[in-house]
């Protein structure tokens, strides 16, 4: 057990107790895997885990503990830190509740407080629904808003991940119609100066190189489709050049993420959501993880919902989630060597 004390504690919040969270909890835990690269502690609801386990893992076992040090972090049982025991009428499959979505949040504020406090190495999220934040009294799009505001930093970014192909997002979560005045040169160029120092610190890249996609069709061709590339992208990658940093761009997407699958970028910044997460979930559709930039500490997430149709029926995956685990694992081990 030695050499298990020496994994990286993370902390990984089951999300919504009503979608399937709990079950990928389970479904990754079972996997003795984790445990050889980290100490696992969830924070959730205590029925809602047990009625996993019991349709989906019943050999495990579950140990209550109430703080982090307390874990035991042995494969076959899973340590959890219960913050909630929620009713039967508040843990009806995809039915959220005022009850069920402030369980949620709790989970998210107790993880950041550890991870602030140093007691967690870093945290890993299940699935939320906005839907039960606000139910909750909380009106944030989504994680990345609420951990921004509660490690107060105020630039940070979305970088969506597999194995080897990354996207970073400009835009997140808007209409289209909305983008192009939603881009500005200096907002660009601080992104690809927060994702190269980010890639260099926490991903072991020495000298990343960022390709920047273009918003228009062909880049714009030279305005006929077009001048955000002349009028916005194109000075903020000049900016980040005169920095130092290897950025080029911008490219048409319909060949740049070719480029970046052959191994040309160590990630790609995109302009929109969609334009970064159609090619990432085309390679990465089971296993993609959704990091956290520029925060304090250490915050990876499965890359997708509560899915509430599939929550009870066992048919929830817990790829996004092992792989989660295995990043937010390394990136601790990187920041540990650091010091």
């Amino acid at each position: 057990m030695a050499e298990l004390q020496n994994r990286p504690l993370l902390a990984l919040t089951m999300g919504d107790p009503v979608g399937v969270g709990p079950e990928i909890m389970v479904l990754a835990l079972a996997a003795p895997q984790i445990y050889q690269v980290c100490r696992p502690l969830i924070i959730g609801d205590l029925p809602a885990l047990e009625r996993a386990r019991r349709q989906l893992a019943p050999e495990l076992k579950i140990r209550a503990v109430d703080r982090p040090a307390a874990g035991r972090y042995e494969p076959g049982a899973m340590d959890v830190l219960a913050l909630s025991h929620l009713s039967p009428e508040d843990l009806e499959y995809g039915r959220p509740t005022a009850a069920s979505g402030s369980a949620m949040v709790s989970y998210i504020l107790t993880a950041i407080d550890l991870c602030m406090r140093e007691e967690v190495a870093g945290m890993v999220t299940g699935p939320i629904s906005k839907i039960s934040m606000k139910l909750s009294g909380y009106d944030y799009p989504g994680h990345t808003e609420l951990l921004a505001e509660k490690t107060g930093t105020p630039e940070h970014a979305m970088m969506l991940a597999g194995a080897e192909f990354r996207v970073i997002l400009a835009t997140i979560h808007c209409a289209l119609a909305t983008v192009p005045g939603r881009l500005s040169t200096d907002g660009i160029f601080r992104l690809c100066r927060l994702s190269s120092r980010a890639l260099q610190r926490d991903f072991g890249l020495a000298s990343p190189r960022l390709g920047v996609a273009a918003l228009n069709p062909h880049a714009g061709e030279a305005g006929m489709f077009g001048n955000e590339e002349e009028e916005i992208i194109i000075p903020a990658v000049r900016q980040a050049q005169a920095e130092g940093l290897r950025v080029e761009g911008p490219f048409p997407a319909d060949t740049l993420f070719w480029r970046h699958s052959q191994g040309e970028f160590a990630a790609i910044v995109c302009m929109y959501h969609d334009q970064g997460l159609i090619p990432l979930k085309l390679l990465h559709f089971m296993d993609a993880v959704n990091v956290t930039l520029g925060l304090p500490i250490i915050r990876t997430s499965v890359d997708h919902g509560t899915a509430y149709d599939l929550a009870g029926t066992g048919q929830a995956h817990a790829g996004s989630l092992k792989a989660a685990v295995r990043m937010a694992a390394e990136m601790a081990g990187r920041r540990a060597d650091k010091g």
